[in-house]
């Protein structure tokens, strides 16, 4: 199978999956009007889908170091697809958040042993990289489009559908894969563990900025166009579609740049970002929400090769840290977020944002960029 079709079909199994974590940001309006659930009780529902995901995503790194498991992109697939599938069925919020955590382990599983396949599959490109990273960011792109359409709880068994597309796809480049058992990339190097430390942090002060917004975007456009569902869903949209765009400006510019380089410059266009979305008036909102995405997924990919580059020997650990920990440990800081909101106002609550883009800025000041690491 030629690289690219590997990439392709890899960047639409991984938008199939994330679907599955902007699903999660993308219901907190529906269980708001259908199960009154408060800011805090949602917030719970973000940090169940997180909580888990967050911890299980190293450890399936450092598993996939030791032995290979291609089978887990399939089966993680279809498994963070039941857990949403379900999650909307039942009235009882234990059982909700035990389903939603049941799609955030499948997520977990599936990115470490994914990174590690597309890497290979790369053979170390920039570009290619930032092209099944754009995939994930598609997913969550489509996700509120998606739940959207659903039109409520009920109707949540129908987004099983792209987890089944994103098993299927996942087989031929399996299929590739056991042909190719000996072209993986070297463990040579050695591991720069302080500077993998250091980029660890600056991806948890990215994520906590991002899925911070995601969480409660929504609900704040809602309350700034006089509870307009669409306004909500519009936001959440431009969230996500601007990552698409970020993710495939950061490959770009990283191979004429550097990747540290270009990851300070967009962490600080995302400090004046983000603080457009919570202050900005009218409809300059919306343009300060798609330039707060594409500045904070610029660094995505960015981020992921690095922490590879940084941990030579323990690729899948890295990816593990770096993809995972983007998109999930965020969510540990959502209940926080949600008591704060309903303790004085939502605004108040997304101005801490504001600072994480900055402290990233301060760490990656402190990064280099390492030779890259190559498949055979």
């Amino acid at each position: 199978m030629r690289r690219r079709t590997s990439i392709t079909l890899l960047a639409a199994g991984h938008a199939c999956v994330d679907v599955y974590q902007g699903a999660v940001a993308a219901l907190v309006p529906l269980f708001v009007a259908e199960r009154a659930y408060t800011y805090a009780a949602v917030s719970g529902v973000v940090l169940a889908a997180s909580l888990l995901s967050s911890v299980a995503q190293p450890v399936f790194g450092a598993l996939t170091d030791r032995w290979a498991m291609p089978w887990l992109l399939p089966v993680s697939t279809l498994i963070g697809g039941v857990g949403i599938a379900v999650s909307g069925l039942t009235g009882s919020y234990p059982l909700t958040l035990l389903f939603v955590a049941l799609s955030g382990i499948g997520v977990a599983a599936y990115h470490p042993e994914s990174a590690r396949i597309a890497r290979e599959a790369s053979d170390g490109s920039h570009t290619a990289m930032a092209w099944f990273s754009t995939g994930g960011n598609i997913g969550f792109a489509v996700a509120p489009l998606l739940v959207a359409a659903i039109t409520g709880l009920r109707w949540t068994p129908l987004l099983m559908v792209p987890a089944l597309a994103g098993a299927a796809m996942a087989l031929p480049v399996l299929q590739a894969l056991t042909r190719r058992r000996n072209a993986t990339i070297p463990k040579t190097g050695r591991d720069d563990i302080s500077s993998f430390l250091r980029l660890t942090f600056a991806v948890i002060f990215r994520s906590i900025a991002f899925v911070g917004l995601s969480a409660f975007v929504s609900l704040y456009a809602r309350q700034r166009q006089g509870g307009d569902p669409a306004a909500g869903t519009a936001a959440l949209f431009l969230l996500y579609l601007g990552g698409v765009v970020g993710s495939l400006l950061g490959g770009s510019a990283a191979s004429r740049w550097g990747r540290v380089t270009t990851s300070r410059w967009s962490y600080g266009v995302a400090v004046f970002a983000i603080a457009g979305v919570v202050w900005a008036p009218g409809p300059a909102f919306y343009l300060f929400v798609a330039l707060t995405s594409i500045a904070l997924y610029v660094p995505f990919s960015l981020q992921i090769t690095l922490g590879q580059d940084y941990l030579p020997s323990r690729v899948g650990t890295a990816s593990g840290v770096t993809l995972g920990l983007t998109v999930s440990v965020g969510g540990l800081a959502s209940p926080v977020i949600g008591a704060l909101a309903d303790a004085t106002s939502l605004q108040a609550a997304l101005m801490p944002l504001v600072v994480m883009p900055a402290l990233s800025l301060l760490i990656f000041q402190t990064l280099r960029d390492p030779a890259p690491i190559r498949a055979c």
